[in-house]
């Protein structure tokens, strides 16, 4: 299988940092807060590839790092250091080294993110269909039949019936807000698409749906995704392979089901054993 991703050495801190930070910082150290700046060490030594297609999780408990990752490869957030590669086609692109323009190009056309908090992804000032006519603007569709056309069908693909695609973000739930994300996401047909705890405050039955919907999306699309998440029950559902962090840094990663039934690490097994 091909690799669409490559990163490498990924580090972010938060604060002005010292040549200590890594070292008093971690999971042997127990905090990720540097006890001789106050610098936050959010991420560090982070390395992993994803495959086309693939969908990899990345697994901790709040504060471990798990979304720094997605937001420095999606540029909402800058990387103290390390390296990535993403393999578009014929085209290999150095994110890290790309400037604003080729950032904004592969958010927009290459790239979806759904967010934890809607607000972080939608414009509650447009309606439903508006949104998605935001990111089509950007695409290669620029009649206004064509691109409303495309956004009932994605609305209609994500279970938002199209007669309420007129209607503002604010008038839906949580769960259907949620819903217009992902197809916002998927307008352009991003091969890579990041998932940053998407059922989080969901009730369980919204939240099976979120999850069935990704997964036909992944099956019918061959969408690689990297899901965030700190529940087992989305990881053992989506992920072929899983990360484990804590602290900022992977402690462990292997295939899902391996990691879930025969988990090597202390923090690992004490993760699966609460979720049992």
């Amino acid at each position: 299988m091909k690799k669409i991703l490559e990163v490498r050495n990924l580090a972010k801190i938060h604060g002005p940092g010292c040549p200590q930070c890594v070292a008093s910082t971690g999971p042997q150290a127990d905090t990720n807060i540097c006890p001789h700046c106050g610098s936050v060490v959010a991420a560090h030594g982070v390395s992993f590839d994803l495959h086309a297609g693939e969908i990899l999780g990345i697994m901790g408990e709040s504060g471990s790092g798990k979304s720094t990752v997605v937001k420095t490869l999606f540029f909402d957030e800058t990387p103290t250091s390390g390296a990535a590669r993403f393999h578009d086609g014929d085209r290999s692109w150095n994110l890290f080294a790309s400037n604003p323009a080729q950032q904004r190009w592969l958010r927009n056309h290459r790239f979806g993110m759904v967010y934890q908090n809607p607000h972080l992804g939608l414009n509650f000032n447009v309606s439903a269909g508006g949104n998605i006519a935001e990111r089509l603007l950007m695409s290669d569709l620029a009649h206004y039949g064509d691109i409303r056309d495309r956004a009932r069908r994605l609305l209609a693909r994500t279970e938002v019936r199209p007669d309420r695609m007129d209607e503002s973000p604010k008038q839906f739930s949580g769960g259907m807000q949620q819903r217009v994300q992902i197809a916002k996401a998927l307008a352009t047909r991003p091969p890579l698409l990041y998932l940053d705890e998407v059922t989080t405050g969901l009730d369980l039955s919204v939240q099976a749906r979120i999850l069935d919907l990704i997964l036909e999306i992944q099956q019918e699309l061959a969408t690689a995704m990297i899901v965030v998440t700190h529940d087992l029950g989305v990881i053992r559902l989506l992920a072929g392979r899983t990360l484990v962090m804590k602290y900022g840094r992977i402690i462990e990663s292997g295939l899902t089901d391996q990691i879930l039934e025969d988990p090597q690490h202390a923090y690992t097994q004490r993760l699966v054993a609460s979720a049992l």
